[in-house]
């Protein structure tokens, strides 16, 4: 049992509200002091509208897992080192929020962890838009796991979606983004890169099923079918092919127990804590054929990456103090970056590649693990340190 004992025995210690899969879309000039041209823009009707950087084709995502936000500056922390305890609180996640959205000067921030307001406050502060979906822990407030996702759905700036309208679908917060490509080119109106945001679920309720119940009756058939990009592939000027897709979700896939050392980039520190029963969803994203990358959060102390039948299965790593860790062992965030492929011209066409590294909050917060999850016409590579720094 290990480290999943571990969590597992902190998990009815946890208090309510602490934050499960948040997405903050691009940090605007006014924000941040820095141009973002092209990274999102108001549609028609107020909708925002999320786009590929004009002048550098990149479209950069920051994944944050596990917050465990609770109550702010009288909120202990857990597993950090003796040293760090006099003072140490959720304040240190807030603070760790602003250092990673002011380095990385995301387009897109996904927490994969609950805790509302407060949580989500860096993200409104620095005028960030931002959608969620929820994970094990959203119904042990006050609220129930619908009534979470709605007001997630209702706060300022939120982009989040409830469910899909006229779709049978399980749980709360299933909806898909459409990142369009650089505003002006051919594709600009075309959803370039798809990000699937999913409701893993929680706690098995039927006794000869225990655990945590992950996607039993979610199909990812149901939402490929909404792929727009897809569409247009039928539209002038037509795609090639649909645009490639990273879904996030929580509560990791069984298929994340097939890596070992010797095939993966990071650290497994713990168990894997998957449904007891393969629902088959991994099988669904291989069928469906457009998904490059799976994120999830869940297990604290894992933050590897690894492939298996041309999808890349990547954890975050933890990110809140207040969630149980490795004293000694940084919180971390995991930062995807998507790149389009430039044309003899100068313009941009469809993706080209996507990449992904780890922030660290230590003294310098220091980059770890970059490597490239896919790129157009290979399998993959890891890739040496600051190779592809920008």
């Amino acid at each position: 049992m290990g480290g999943l004992g571990l969590r597992r025995q902190r998990r009815g210690a946890q208090l309510p509200l602490l934050l499960l899969l948040v997405a903050a879309a691009a940090v605007s000039t006014a924000a941040t002091g820095k141009g973002n041209k092209g990274a999102h823009a108001r549609a028609a009707g107020g909708a925002t509208r999320l786009r590929f950087r004009q002048e550098s084709g990149t479209f950069k995502v920051v994944q944050v897992a596990d917050m465990h936000y609770a109550d702010g500056r009288t909120t202990d922390c857990e597993d950090v080192l003796p040293s760090q305890v006099p003072g140490c609180s959720d304040l240190n996640t807030t603070a760790f929020l602003y250092r990673v959205f002011r380095a990385e000067d995301p387009d897109l921030v996904i927490f994969t962890a609950k805790s509302m307001d407060a949580a989500i406050a860096p993200a409104i502060e620095m005028g960030l838009p931002w959608a969620a979906v929820i994970g094990n822990h959203d119904q042990e407030g006050t609220l129930s796991r619908e009534g979470v996702m709605r007001h997630l759905v209702g706060m300022k700036n939120s982009i989040s979606g409830l469910n899909p309208e006229g779709v049978e679908i399980d749980g709360y917060g299933n909806y898909n983004l459409e990142v369009s490509g650089v505003e002006g080119t051919s594709l600009g109106e075309k959803s370039v890169l798809n990000l699937y945001f999913l409701d893993s679920g929680d706690y098995s309720t039927v006794p000869s099923i225990p655990g945590d119940l992950l996607f039993i009756s979610l199909r990812f058939a149901v939402y490929n079918n909404l792929n727009r990009s897809k569409k247009y592939m039928n539209e002038n000027p037509k795609q090639k092919e649909p645009a490639p897709g990273l879904v996030f979700f929580h509560i990791p896939l069984p298929e994340f127990s097939s890596f070992t050392a010797a095939n993966f980039t990071g650290v497994k520190q713990e168990g894997i804590s998957s449904a007891s029963i393969n629902s088959g969803f991994f099988a669904s994203m291989v069928e469906a054929g457009d998904v490059r990358a799976a994120f999830i959060g869940h297990d604290h102390i894992n933050d590897f990456c690894g492939k298996l039948s041309g999808i890349q299965l990547c954890y975050a790593g933890g990110f809140g103090y207040h969630a149980y860790g490795k004293a000694g062992w940084s919180r971390r965030a995991r930062v995807v970056s998507v790149q389009l492929e430039k044309t003899d011209n100068g313009g941009w066409q469809g993706v080209k590649s996507i990449k992904t590294w780890k922030r660290l909050d230590d003294p310098h917060l220091s980059t770890i693990d970059s490597e490239v999850l896919w790129n157009r016409g290979s399998n993959g590579k890891k890739e040496t340190m600051g190779a592809f720094d920008e």
